[in-house]
């Protein structure tokens, strides 16, 4: 698993702090993050792979400076969004698979192999032609999920992946993190999709608030809420 470290890190949007002195080091395979609206979670997440720099302290993972070294970082860490027609850029399910292997250097052969491959993955084979952004919700974030793994991430960071869905494909989506070889970072408000994750760090009012098991995490985040 990659190593990802969160040094002295705080962040802030105009006078309103988001995150105040993080200290973490990630390393196990499945991590949650939660917290309430605006704790500062997705923020959190979006520094692993360089969409939010830090207003102080350093991000690294596998000791590359995020902020430094964000190309590289990116290579290794894939992100999904709440949205996925926020990712969806090709006209077609199997272009859009494509479109993301562009600057790989892969022969057009291994494409052909790799969006095959993620399409009878996914459950989307018989979409292969089909307009992406008519896909049901659940297709379209599998179709997202595909499109970053096909890239074969290390790290895979979702940030409140199932927040669209119905509870089906919530538990699809819940399904495939379960079997990721990759290590998986998940910012959720579902909390039933990290119960049998290795780690939940809770954020609340920009800091840690708790860290631990999810037997443990999210009780005491529900906690919080009282």
């Amino acid at each position: 698993m990659s190593v990802i470290r969160f040094d002295h890190v705080s962040h802030g949007y105009g006078d309103r702090p988001v995150l105040r002195d993080i200290d973490l080091e990630i390393t196990e395979h499945r991590v949650g993050i939660v917290g309430s609206n605006g704790s500062g979670k997705s923020t959190l997440a979006r520094m692993i792979n360089g969409l939010v720099s830090p207003s102080s302290g350093t991000v690294t993972v596998d000791g590359l400076n995020v902020a430094r070294k964000g190309g590289q970082v990116r290579r290794k860490v894939g992100f999904v969004f709440t949205d996925p027609d926020n990712q969806i850029v090709m006209p077609t399910v199997a272009e859009d698979l494509a479109f993301s292997l562009r600057r790989t250097g892969a022969s057009k052969e291994e494409v052909s192999g790799r969006v095959a491959d993620m399409l009878d993955r996914f459950g989307l084979a018989g979409h292969a032609d089909h307009p992406a952004h008519l896909l049901s919700g659940g297709q379209k974030q599998m179709l997202a999920i595909g499109a970053v793994l096909i890239r074969r991430p290390e790290v895979l960071v979702a940030d409140e992946p199932t927040t669209l869905l119905d509870l089906r494909n919530s538990r699809k989506v819940g399904a495939v993190f379960d079997t990721l070889e990759q290590q998986v970072v998940v910012v959720t408000h579902h909390l039933d999709l990290l119960t049998n994750f290795d780690r939940v760090i809770v954020i609340h009012d920009a800091r840690v608030a708790h860290d631990g098991r999810p037997a443990d995490a999210l009780p005491a985040y529900e906690a919080l809420l009282e």
